[in-house]
């Protein structure tokens, strides 16, 4: 949506999700309003933050109270050093922010950590056809969420932009299309299936006594990052097959321990650690400080709601993480109340749990950010729901 307004909006993006986050985007991304509620859309509020920064257009950006807890500062920062006036309204480094104009690039190379939000970088990436000068994008340090930098890069590509991505030097280079005199390519693009909300299916599955599930229309040669569910899954018990189109999924022979790095898809972490501690599969962990700045905390958020069962989730050094299950499954609870701290993810995450005890999820409308039908699918497939 961002590079189809960035186009002119002369190109059509088709199966647009209905998840409240993705219909925020699509109006707010043409608003004429000054002021822009992105409530607790963290994307939104990066995209766009770049987006009006750069083409010049005087907007308040503001959300939600857990929103205004969550750092700008990086990409504030970034677009600045590029020459965009951003200021922020309240406390330094977080929204609300007021973008106020752009009137010439000071820099074509700017500097990003690589282990912060791969949004901060797709932002960038996506504004910088529309410098006069191109823009450099030098990544320092460790590189997180690479497979969201390469589908980035992959849809600019479908609209006529060329982008460099070399990860051995930790360099982004995108082209100015004022410089080279092309310009964006009317585009017409289909959206796959997103494999976050598919990816609880696979919860589902691991945890069922009997499971045969079929998703629709996922696409097996995706480049979404939480693709590498079906692997990480396999490990947990659930067989993956992929066939016309479709991907099925049953039950197979689960392993004792599980180590696994969240690095390039840290949305996942709410799938896989419900499942290990409800299975009694003990699991290490790295690749989870994202966590700490999403919709929540979610790593204080995941050892509260795992230790209603019994189990422990501890970093027993510096960004290693150590999951230690129930000692027995048969001391597992008849009932649980989950807290969903206003987070869609800790709301589906923890919901395969039903398929083993009674499960109370409070604030369940949270599933409308991305999933608005999820528990209408439960339903779908035998579970009561009331």
């Amino acid at each position: 949506m961002l590079l189809k307004a960035l186009a002119n909006n002369q190109s059509s993006v088709n199966n647009l999700s209905s998840a409240r986050d993705t219909q925020l985007m699509d109006r707010l991304v043409s608003s004429n309003e000054k002021t822009i509620d992105v409530l607790d859309a963290g994307t939104t509020m990066r995209f766009l933050t770049a987006y009006f920064a750069l083409t010049g257009k005087n907007k308040i950006l503001t959300g939600t109270a857990r929103m205004k807890e969550r750092p700008i500062e990086l990409l504030v920062g970034a677009l600045r050093k590029i020459g965009a006036s951003v200021d922020y309204l309240e406390k330094e480094g977080f929204p609300p922010i007021e973008t106020n104009g752009f009137e010439k690039q000071l820099t074509n190379t700017i500097e990003m950590p690589g282990n912060v939000s791969s949004q901060y970088i797709s932002a960038l990436m996506m504004v910088a056809p529309i410098l006069p000068q191109g823009l450099t994008i030098q990544m320092m340090g460790d590189i997180g969420s690479i497979p969201y930098i390469k589908m980035t890069a992959a849809l600019m590509k479908e609209f006529g932009v060329q982008v460099i991505l070399d990860f051995e030097k930790k360099m982004i280079k995108v082209q100015s299309q004022l410089q080279s005199g092309s310009t964006f390519k009317v585009a017409n693009i289909v959206v796959e299936a997103d494999w976050s909300s598919a990816s609880y299916w696979f919860g589902f599955t691991a945890l069922a006594r009997q499971a045969e599930i079929t998703l629709l229309n996922v696409s097996e040669k995706s480049l979404q990052g939480d693709r590498v569910i079906v692997e990480v899954m396999h490990k947990l018990g659930v067989q993956s097959t992929f066939r016309n189109g479709n991907i099925y999924l049953t039950k197979k022979d689960a392993e004792k321990t599980v180590f696994f790095n969240f690095k390039d898809c840290p949305d996942l972490a709410q799938t896989v650690l419900p499942v290990c501690a409800a299975k009694g599969i003990s699991g290490e962990f790295v690749g989870l400080e994202s966590l700490r700045i999403k919709e929540t905390d979610r790593i204080a958020a995941l050892q509260n709601e795992l230790a209603k069962i019994g189990s422990t989730l501890t970093e027993t050094e510096t960004g290693n993480w150590k999951l230690q299950p129930p000692t027995s499954n048969l001391q597992l609870p008849t009932s649980v109340i989950i807290n969903t701290y206003h987070d869609h993810r800790m709301a589906m995450g923890f919901a395969p749990w039903a398929t083993l005890f009674d499960l109370k999820i409070e604030s369940p409308e949270v599933v409308n950010k991305s999933y608005p039908g999820f528990w209408e699918d439960m339903k779908g497939v035998g579970f009561e729901i009331f």
